[in-house]
Order: structure tokens, then sequence, then C-alpha cells
């Protein structure tokens, strides 16, 4: 596992992060395995949300066995002050720890929400209390859509948020414009020493018509050799991305611990080109329409 620097939080994150929303629907038995599974492959970073159904919960659970071998960042959806600040305690609670490294702000992927969470009665004023307190060390901004990248550009503008976590992939990166975008976010973000993460690395398509196999909200790869060329594209080809979540579900973390293990060499030309024989059909962007 490679270990890459979170901006100026400073901490050596595993360049896969653990994605809890896998933890959403699960029982106890099902996340306790998942987690020690992403413990003993080297992950060290654990990401998860308020709304992301019992995922707190199901990390609280055995919280105390190891919380002091992983960076713990959850994430925030409420819009104003008030009730960001009971969702904050909220997490806290259903984690059972007295803070988190890394408080974000959730979904933030239009000028609208921009303009909630950064209000004067905004979720930013709590986050700001919730660092004072000493209930986070780190404040982050996260989003979906192909516009996260502009919001995200335009919310370090408004506040030195110390990560940032948005969306990429080999096919997000052919919708016009989204390129040029992620890359202006990676060089501010570069610029005020902030980490850089990011979602849906292996995020295939809509579910449409299709019959739901996993828990992720989007069909997700679930090939290997797909699966090698998506992450080795994305790790191998980024350099300024500390790391990438890995996918709402748990059956899934197997397989991209051996994408991330497998990628030495892979060149981005040879990764790319795995993908690029993918047709519209078998690989689009899973914000088509939002």
């Amino acid at each position: 596992m490679e270990y890459r620097r979170l901006g100026r939080l400073g901490h050596q994150s595993s360049v896969l992060i653990y994605g809890a929303a896998s933890l959403g629907s699960v029982t106890q038995d099902v996340a306790d395995a998942s987690i020690q599974e992403a413990l003993a492959a080297g992950i060290n970073h654990v990401d998860t949300a308020a709304s992301y159904g019992e995922s707190e919960l199901r990390l609280g659970a055995t919280m105390a066995a190891w919380r002091d071998r992983v960076f713990l960042a959850t994430k925030v959806e409420a819009r104003g002050y008030d009730d960001a600040w009971a969702s904050i305690n909220r997490s806290l609670e259903r984690l059972r720890t007295d803070r988190v490294d890394l408080l974000q702000l959730h979904n933030v992927s239009t000028w609208q929400t921009l303009d909630q969470v950064t209000a004067p009665d905004g979720a930013l004023r709590a986050a700001l209390r919730a660092r004072d307190e000493g209930l986070t060390t780190g404040i982050g901004i996260t989003g979906h859509t192909h516009e996260a990248p502009k919001v995200h550009l335009e919310g370090l503008r408004r506040f030195d948020f110390d990560t940032v976590l948005t969306p990429l992939n080999h096919r997000l990166a052919r919708v016009p414009g989204f390129a040029d975008a992620f890359a202006a976010l990676a060089a501010e973000a570069k610029a005020g020493d902030r980490g850089l993460m990011t979602i849906k690395c292996i995020a295939r398509r809509p579910w449409g018509d299709a019959p739901q196999r996993y828990a992720t909200w989007y069909e997700p790869f679930d090939d290997q050799p797909t699966i090698d060329a998506a992450v080795a594209w994305l790790l191998n080809g980024h350099p300024e991305v500390t790391g990438i979540a890995t996918a709402g579900e748990t059956r899934l973390l197997a397989r991209m611990l051996r994408a991330e293990a497998a990628r030495a060499g892979v060149t981005m030309a040879d990764a790319s080109a795995v993908l690029d024989a993918l047709d519209e059909d078998a690989y689009s962007s899973v914000f088509a329409g939002m």
C-alpha cells in the first residue's frame, strides 16, 4: 500500500481510503470483517458520513479497538448552522469518539448549496465551532456532479478548506470542460497545501433499468481487469491526488485492494487503452442527467 501526504494536515494517508458508505446497510458482522480486511491491507484512512445509513454506528461498535490506527473523517450534510451542529454531535455519539480528524461539508455540488453552507448561519459556522472546541482537526468540502470541481474551486476561494473530496475517473475526464476544471481545482489545492481526494474511481454508469446487484447508487465495475485499469489510471496518472475512496460496497473492497497492489509499472496510456475500449453503453458518466 502506498501512502501520500494529506496536504497541510500532514497525515500519510493510504492511497485507498476506506469508503464506509459500504457499511450503511450491512450487519455488524459484515462490517467488522470488512474493517479488518481494510486494516490488514494497510488502509489507515476511514471516510464516513452522517447520511450513510448505519455506517457510523457500525464503525462505532469497534472504534475503541482501532481508533488510534486510522485517520477518521466524517461528513455533515445539513446546510444550516443549528442542524449541522446537531448532526456533528450525533456523529460523534454514533462513532463513539470525542473527536474526528476531518469534518467535511457533504455533497456541496451546486452553487446553491455552496451559498447555503458558507452563509453566516450556514454549516461552515458549525464546522468552525467544532474545530474551535477540539472536535475536529481539519475541515473539508465534498461533492458530486459534473460541476463539483468548479463549485469546489469557488469554495476554496471563499474559505480556506483543508481538504477537497471531488469526483474523478477516466470517463468523467472526457466530459467537456471537466478535465480543465479538475486541473484548476488541483492547482488551487496544491497552492494552499490542501489534501485532494477523489471519489467514483470505479463507477461504470447509472443503474438505469439493470438489476441493482450492489449497494452503490451507481453501477460499478466489478471485473478485475477493468478495476485494475481504473485504479492505475487514477493513482499512477494523478500524483496530485492523495487517495481515492473505495466503492460503497464491501464485496468490491478486495478487488480494489488487488488493483492497488498490481498497479506498479502500469502507465496511464496502458490503463487508458483498456478503458477506451469500452463503448458509451458500457461506460458512461454516473452523473448524466443530474
